[in-house]
């Protein structure tokens, strides 16, 4: 392959993917590039082989998977080799949603190496519908809002789905079960049978919701969001699913993490979402795609509670365990999105007319979601990043240094 720039960073060419649940304008938006009327869903920003980002070179622009293949311990540093294998371990994404994604569940790395075994034994095609593990992987996510956005995160509390059933008036044995059995053993019995609703019983609740929705009261949203739902997927079972979950608003700045297990649907907004690279998703409906409903029972996660509201924390002073490894945070610019993810690590850096030391000890991508900053080098060759760009910065080059006053960055790298 043609050589890299001496350089330690590098611009990124990032696909778009286009999912009819996708926005025809927030990321062109972003881009600064013109919408051409079709849904733009995600901007994809790594290596998974399905959609690679481009890296900006001396020979062209070239796939990150393909250098990453080439040269591992170059392009990922022989520390992440070591631990992940001779492959970026995260994918990191804008994601632009007008309407619901699929309400879906991630397996455990444990579950998914046995699924993932299970189907290859069974010789399930790669492509097929049916297909439900497509690599040994898990899928922790975390998802931070860019504006005004929705969710729906984990199984809401036995007793408040309950007062939401009585608002609506339908599906009364599902509230009674709820307020009288274990929410262990009540929870997948109403899954399974939510996923298994006729046509008119669905049609009851969405009739409910909308009444529920128009007269207000405490429920109103929640209710408005469901109706949304039931308009955005006609007959789809996985409404019912949905009622089962917290309704959860973010603004600007706030995040959620998913863990495996955690039932959860992006509803509308635009993020960024960083991830494990891995494709596999157990959908529990809003969605044409296929429902393995036994497959989804055994990977969910039935614990009830609310989900957690994740607002960035300071890091350190550059210096010890806590001082984000590899941007000196004397300047108090960058802020941690805690997870327990191995794979990955979001913080968001606002550098100012002072430059940051950013120390490179593993692969990291920048970018730029505001205002304009600049990577400049040892030596002094910079780089510009306006609005929407991004940038590869490789392991053991640095340090770089980081400035733009009104500048608003996010930064993944490994956990």
């Amino acid at each position: 392959m043609p050589p890299l720039s001496p350089l330690p960073f590098a611009l990124l060419q990032n696909p778009v993917r286009r999912y009819a649940w996708g926005s025809p304008t927030a990321i062109p938006a972003l881009t600064g590039t013109t919408p051409d009327g079709t849904p733009q869903a995600e901007l994809w920003l790594g290596a998974h082989p399905s959609a690679p980002s481009l890296l900006s070179g001396d020979g062209g622009p070239q796939p990150l998977d393909r250098l990453i293949d080439a040269d591992p311990d170059g392009m990922l540093g022989p520390d992440t080799v070591r631990r992940f294998g001779p492959a970026l371990p995260f994918l990191f994404k804008v994601l632009a949603a007008d309407r619901a994604l699929s309400l879906q569940v991630h397996p455990t790395r444990a579950q998914a190496e046995a699924g993932y075994a299970a189907e290859q034994a069974r010789g399930v095609p790669p492509d097929a519908p049916e297909r439900v593990f497509k690599d040994r992987g898990h899928k922790p996510e975390l998802i931070c809002s860019l504006g005004d956005f929705e969710a729906l995160c984990g199984f809401r509390p036995a007793a408040a789905t309950a007062r939401l059933l009585d608002a609506l008036g339908v599906l009364s044995p599902w509230a009674t079960a709820l307020r009288t059995r274990p929410v262990e053993a009540v929870l997948p019995e109403l899954l399974r049978s939510g996923l298994h609703a006729d046509a008119a019983e669905l049609m009851a609740v969405t009739d409910s919701l909308r009444r529920a929705a128009a007269a207000g009261g405490p429920h109103a949203a929640s209710c408005a969001a469901y109706a949304r739902l039931a308009a955005e997927y006609p007959g789809d079972r996985g409404l019912l699913a949905a009622l089962l979950l917290n309704h959860v608003r973010l603004t600007a700045g706030q995040a959620l993490y998913l863990d495996s297990g955690v039932p959860h649907a992006y509803l509308r907004g635009v993020g960024v979402e960083l991830m494990a690279n891995s494709d596999n998703v157990l959908r529990c409906g809003l969605t044409p795609k296929h429902v393995d409903v036994d497959g989804l029972l055994a990977v969910t996660s039935f614990r009830t509670g609310e989900p957690e509201v994740l607002v960035p924390r300071p890091l350190g002073d550059g210096a010890g365990p806590d001082s984000g490894a590899g941007i000196n945070t004397g300047t108090g610019v960058e802020e941690e999105f805690p997870s327990p993810a191995e794979e990955f690590r979001l913080s968001r850096l606002r550098p100012g007319a002072t430059s940051v030391r950013v120390d490179l000890p593993t692969p990291q991508i920048l970018l730029c979601v505001a205002g304009q900053a600049w990577l400049r080098a040892p030596g002094g060759a910079g780089l510009a990043l306006p609005a929407g760009a991004s940038a590869y910065l490789r392991p053991g080059a640095g340090p770089v240094e980081l400035t733009g006053p009104g500048a608003e960055l996010f930064r993944a790298t490994t956990g």
